[in-house]
């Protein structure tokens, strides 16, 4: 273990003392809600230190088998202790330090999924829709709802924008690393050479807030414009303007939803998106100021990035960011994604890890 990570522990170490003697003083539930502040962190730390514990009484153990190597009719005993402590060591410390990364408190939280047609004409448009359909069957294979908030078809089918809201238990958590730039290079069912074409489409992935406690939307900062919404028309014909557009002032983030025939319900969309859009730019603005510092390789909310290529005449995918290249893009198209996402996952707490270590190290020498 590095020593800045057991540095940190030795610290957690000597806070779980504290809060055990502020915890059990008789004036301890005086300040109801400095108690609850700190019987979370207690509960927060408690399994990191006693993982800690564990780690420590295995080194011991390792130590005292090191000591009877010396002996010659303990040595085979010793040497089967070592090797089974030296593992336990390996899978302690493996758990220890992904117990100390930082959670995202969006995870768990269901998200929006923002897909726009980029360069490519209507090529880039059915790309979209491709790439709608392939986090549709995904999310169908994780149990998901999708539910689509508003769309812009294309002529020629897929769609020049779609806004879906992807509703299950840790949606954001495997979505969150696929907003940026997809690129697209095949021969398209117009082309008549059989010549390649690269066409793009951006995906934004901005995880459901509470518009309440997350995001403060003033009435003064919004502009509400309602207009009929544009439909095939025949008896179906949308006769009110119950379409919504919101404007937010300081931001300039325009919202538009007319999926909906009730204009209540499209507000209440609209607003839902707006308030995910504006704390989606505060979470780009603040981990730009954190690039400043320290690359990160994943997440860095850059939506022009191009992070990963689709090319079906070498029937791959590769994501950018990890240098992962993957032949089996039928199925990634068809939804199956977990391999993408458990990659991109273990890169950013590979990063995250690295980054603990620093933020130890540092202290340690302050």
């Amino acid at each position: 273990m590095k020593p800045s990570i057991a540095a940190k522990l030795e610290h957690l170490s000597r806070r779980l003392e504290e809060l055990n003697r502020l915890l059990s003083s008789e004036d301890a539930t005086r300040d109801l809600e400095q108690f609850r502040k700190l019987s979370r962190e207690h509960a927060e730390i408690g399994p990191v230190v006693a993982l800690y514990q564990s780690y420590r009484k295995v080194e011991g153990d390792i130590a005292a088998a090191t000591e009877m190597l010396a002996d010659p009719e303990m040595r085979a005993l010793a040497e089967s202790e070592l090797e089974e402590g030296r593992a336990r060591l390996e899978e302690y410390e493996a758990e220890i330090q992904k117990l100390l990364l930082p959670r995202d408190p969006d995870d768990e939280r269901n998200t929006f999924l923002e897909i726009r047609a980029g360069t490519g004409g209507e090529e880039s448009a059915l790309f979209a829709g491709d790439l709608f359909r392939m986090y549709a069957r995904y999310a169908e294979r994780n149990r998901w709802q999708v539910e689509i908030i508003s769309e812009s078809p294309s002529d020629r089918g897929g769609y020049k924008e779609i806004i879906a809201r992807v509703i299950g238990h840790g949606a954001y958590q495997k979505l969150k690393f696929e907003s940026g730039g997809h690129r697209v290079q095949r021969v398209p069912e117009t082309e008549t050479q059989g010549r390649i074409h690269t066409s793009a489409a951006t995906v934004a992935v901005m995880p459901e807030v509470d518009a309440v406690s997350d995001v403060i939307l003033n009435a003064a900062d919004l502009k509400i414009d309602t207009f009929r919404a544009s439909g095939a028309g025949g008896q179906h014909v949308n006769k009110t303007d119950s379409a919504i557009r919101i404007t937010h002032l300081p931001t300039g983030i325009v919202v538009e939803c007319q999926d909906s025939r009730s204009q209540h319900k499209n507000k209440e969309r609209a607003m839902s998106v707006l308030a995910a859009r504006i704390k989606d730019k505060q979470m780009r603005e603040q981990q730009a100021q954190t690039a400043a510092t320290r690359k990160s390789l994943i997440g860095s909310g850059d939506r022009s990035e191009r992070i990963r290529t689709y090319n079906f005449p070498q029937g791959r995918v590769t994501d950018h960011r990890i240098n992962l290249t993957l032949y089996k893009i039928q199925a990634i198209m068809d939804g199956d994604l977990d391999e993408l996402t458990a990659a991109l996952s273990a890169e950013h707490q590979a990063e995250m890890l690295s980054a603990l270590s620093d933020e130890a190290a540092d202290q340690q020498s302050a």
